[in-house]
């Protein structure tokens, strides 16, 4: 079953304030604001990599943008009230694990007081009526169990990545419950937590798919560090549209079951282990392409993780759209598209159609 289409309707002329534009997932989210209708503004730090999503893809012209610290309160709410938001979408963060081991400190600062700073200029901005905060799925104690996580599981981290999101989410429950709750607070305010991501124009380092990338243009082969541990995979395009539907549901004062927290993963069987994926993205990328299991000593990262997302398919009407098969045409083709000197502003909004429209 799809998930319920997003409602043009209600995203037509709607002022959207999203934190963290210039990224790879905030590239995308402004992407489908816009083709929705919306009237997004964004607030980030410059463009995190070269080249990146937000020039290669034109994001800067799809709205407006700010740039700046999440943690400068100052600069922050004075681009809020410009904007004068009806909803926030808060992305920004430090979102890698490994440079988060090497930067704790930043890290903690960036993804739980930068988090804080965000929420303290809701309060200040009258306009706002729903607010999603996006964490990870890595907010939970994994014990890597053998069963997906459901929403209110425990929190915890054994990296400084995961801990922080975790903390992130204690945050959001502080705020709420202090400031968005009872008599007179406007801003509904809810978390949002999903796996990891594929799809064009992820340039980060140490993540999969732009690794393979840079790898197979260079004529190299992909060094894979755990090759046996498993991730929910999927599509950029599909948490986005969760995080809307989440947003719809709270600007329209819609009953959602506690805690407001939701996951939103692919189906269980697009769960694999990161060795299939490889197979799968040399075997489209071709001209050669291989991978090879880098067997140096790695810091620790979790082996197994899958989230449950019932509870969006239920108080959401929230699915998948595209399975991991598609996924990885779809990522693919944009790398291809790119490195053949397409025009990419356009083919990632006919991508963004294709999803919508499907």
């Amino acid at each position: 079953m799809s998930t319920a289409p997003l409602s043009h309707t209600f995203w037509a002329g709607r002022r959207v304030f999203v934190t963290g534009h210039t990224g790879f997932k905030g590239g995308w989210l402004m992407g489908v604001l816009r083709r929705l209708g919306a009237e997004p503004s964004g607030y980030a730090l410059a463009p995190p990599s070269s080249p990146n999503l937000f020039d290669v893809a034109g994001v800067g012209s799809l709205g407006g943008s700010t740039i700046g610290d999440i943690r400068d309160g100052a600069r922050l709410n004075a681009a809020m009230a410009a904007s004068d938001p009806e909803i926030v979408l808060h992305l920004a963060a430090q979102a890698l694990v490994r440079p988060a081991r090497a930067e704790p400190v930043e890290t903690f600062s960036t993804n739980v007081v930068g988090t804080a700073q965000v929420l303290d200029a809701v309060r200040q901005t009258p306009g706002v009526k729903a607010c999603v905060v996006i964490t990870s799925d890595k907010v939970y104690d994994n014990v890597e169990w053998p069963w997906a996580y459901r929403e209110p599981d425990r929190l915890g981290g054994k990296e400084p990545y995961g801990a922080s999101k975790a903390c992130t989410e204690i945050v959001v429950e502080a705020y709420r419950a202090s400031y968005f709750s009872g008599d007179g607070h406007r801003a509904a305010l809810a978390t949002a937590r999903a796996g990891n991501v594929i799809g064009g124009g992820d340039w980060a380092e140490d993540r999969l798919i732009p690794d393979a990338v840079r790898a197979f243009t260079a004529g190299e082969a992909l060094l894979i560090r755990n090759p046996s541990s498993v991730r929910p995979w999927q599509h950029v395009l599909e948490p986005l549209s969760g995080y809307l539907r989440l947003a719809e549901a709270l600007f329209e004062a819609s009953k959602l079951p506690h805690p407001l927290a939701f996951n939103f993963g692919p189906a269980q069987d697009d769960a694999v282990p990161v060795r299939v994926i490889a197979d799968e993205i040399s075997a489209r990328w071709a001209d050669g392409a291989h991978w090879r299991h880098d067997t140096r000593y790695q810091p620790y990262e979790a082996r197994l993780l899958e989230v449950d997302s019932a509870k969006a398919r239920s108080a959401l009407s929230w699915r998948p759209r595209w399975r991991l098969s598609e996924a990885l045409d779809r990522t693919i083709d944009w790398y291809k598209a790119y490195t053949g000197g397409q025009d990419m502003h356009a083919f990632t909004l006919r991508q963004i159609d294709e999803y919508l429209n499907g």
